[in-house]
């Protein structure tokens, strides 16, 4: 029309169109070509926002209050729903079930813990647990627990209640030292070593932890 000189008015007549539709379509066309730009801008300026994020952008923040089929389907058209990759989930082992023995000293479960005294000093504590009946064999505190301590309250603990088939820790260097894993060789005595960054697999004596710690750690301020 521009470069023959015609009016909007007289082409719309003389190809028999609305001169009102006409306009329309012509605003909706500058209208989605807006909403393009936005859309472009707005994903280069936040690469983590996806379709909603935008669109609640656009009417909260910029007062457009353009129709959500509309905005969504410009959207598709420019395939910023693409640009999103999906995460890749990994594939996580499945760590091994925790075995329920079925007669005393089977196996016996034996796990750190750690305090403070009033005076901002920090103990230890050794929990050893008969993982049959969760009954607690022994607690054995101080500000260190080597592994020498550790052979000692398990030496004590054997005297009256006998030896176990097996012992579950997890693998703090106490329980991986040579000293240990000699003792219990010489013993007689397996030592299971948990999963790394698997605590359910100790979950008896984590348990009995829990117990230590609300029903006497936390209750009592400690000199």
């Amino acid at each position: 029309m521009a470069l023959r000189g015609v009016s909007v008015a007289l082409a719309c007549r003389t190809f028999e169109v609305s001169e009102t539709c006409y306009r329309y379509s012509a605003r909706l066309n500058d209208e989605n070509g807006q909403i393009a730009d936005l859309l472009i801008g707005l994903t280069r300026a936040k690469k983590t926002w996806g379709f909603g994020l935008c669109f609640l952008y656009l009417r909260n923040v910029r007062g457009h209050h353009w129709n959500h089929k509309r905005v969504y389907r410009i959207y598709r058209e420019l395939e910023l729903n693409l640009r999103i990759k999906p995460r890749k989930r990994l594939k996580r082992d499945k760590p091994d079930a925790l075995t329920v023995p079925d007669a005393p000293n089977m196996v016996w479960s034996m796990d750190f813990m750690a305090d403070r005294l009033e005076d901002g000093r920090q103990f230890r504590l050794l929990n050893v647990l008969d993982d049959f009946n969760r009954e607690g064999l022994g607690i054995e505190v101080d500000f260190s627990l080597p592994a020498e301590r550790v052979i000692r309250s398990l030496n004590q603990i054997i005297e009256w209640r006998g030896k176990p088939f097996a012992i579950r820790v997890d693998n703090g260097p106490e329980y991986v030292s040579g000293k240990l894993m000699e003792w219990a060789a010489n013993q007689g005595i397996a030592l299971s070593h948990i999963q790394p960054g698997k605590p359910q697999q100790n979950a008896y004596v984590e348990r009995y932890n829990r117990t230590v710690r609300n029903e006497w750690l936390d209750q009592y301020i400690i000199e």
